[in-house]
């Protein structure tokens, strides 16, 4: 360990993948703050921490079991069709029913939000803490598995004396820069999460990322699962920077609309919270 301490390389390792980590937690807190900002005001804190502490048990839990985690690259079934051939692992069943999730809870977010359906029994029902962390829970084994994949292909496993780090320096790295990334994310959380639920537009815009992020995860699924279709060549995963790129350059227009912005009617999402149950019966008895 004092050894992989004096490596300079291995500072520059634990700085570069902190730094990715904190990038690839950006959709964790955003649907973070979605979902909990449906939950009342007092428990929202707690569901983003339990889901910032989910989010690194499961990637520390993937690291330590990272040779199974390598071992679902081994082919489950094969599907061969006129239309198209597969060759289905278990690395790309998860990454792919993580995609086909994250788009449906995005797309029904905003359909709920935009139409004001939250307001049914149904609405209500899932407006619980524990709803709220399953939710949390089945998306973060999803990032968190994305994650570990990614972590895995930059660092360097093999011995010191043949360039890398060995297996036991390569895992502190990357535990470390794991718990140094949800330390971070845990801080900023509550500011980023109050500022995206007072902004409407952030919310959808936010949620419109998560949507990219889920075609993101069903494209990376499908290379995974070497799918062709019509017996051409075989679907690529679309590159994280194209994708990350887009998302900060649309953050950085919706700040500059925001700060330039003088409305005084702001549009109102439909958040079946405390505050605006508070409102509409001021308004009813107005």
């Amino acid at each position: 360990m004092i050894e992989l301490l004096s490596n300079p390389d291995a500072w520059i390792a634990l700085l570069t993948l902190t730094f990715l980590e904190i990038i690839l937690g950006i959709d964790n807190i955003v649907f973070l703050s979605i979902v909990s900002g449906k939950l009342k005001e007092e428990d929202q804190p707690k569901a983003r921490r339990i889901g910032l502490i989910l989010a690194m048990a499961f990637r520390i839990v993937l690291l330590f079991g990272i040779t199974w985690v390598l071992g679902l690259q081994n082919t489950l079934f094969e599907i061969h069709l006129t239309v198209f051939d597969a060759y289905i692992n278990g690395q790309s069943l998860i990454i792919f029913g993580g995609g086909i999730f994250l788009l449906y809870k995005s797309v029904t977010e905003i359909h709920h939000k935009l139409e004001g359906e939250e307001d049914s029994e149904k609405g209500k029902a899932s407006n619980t803490l524990s709803s709220a962390i399953i939710q949390i829970a089945v998306l973060n084994l999803v990032f968190s598995f994305d994650s570990i994949l990614t972590a895995v292909g930059l660092i360097s496993m093999k011995e010191p004396a043949q360039g890398g780090f060995g297996y036991e320096g390569a895992l502190a790295i990357m535990i470390l820069s794991i718990v140094i990334s949800i330390v971070i994310m845990m801080i900023f959380a509550g500011p980023v999460s109050k500022f995206v639920n007072n902004h409407p537009t952030i919310q959808i815009l936010g949620l419109s990322f998560l949507i990219l992020i889920g075609v993101m995860l069903l494209a990376e699924g499908s290379h995974l699962a070497h799918f062709k279709f019509f017996g051409g060549e075989e679907m690529h995963s679309i590159p994280k920077g194209y994708l990350y790129f887009s998302i900060f350059f649309s953050l950085f227009v919706e700040f500059l609309n925001l700060r330039m912005k003088k409305s005084k009617n702001p549009v109102k999402l439909h958040n079946n919270t405390i505050k605006d149950k508070e409102l509409e019966d001021s308004d009813i008895s107005n």
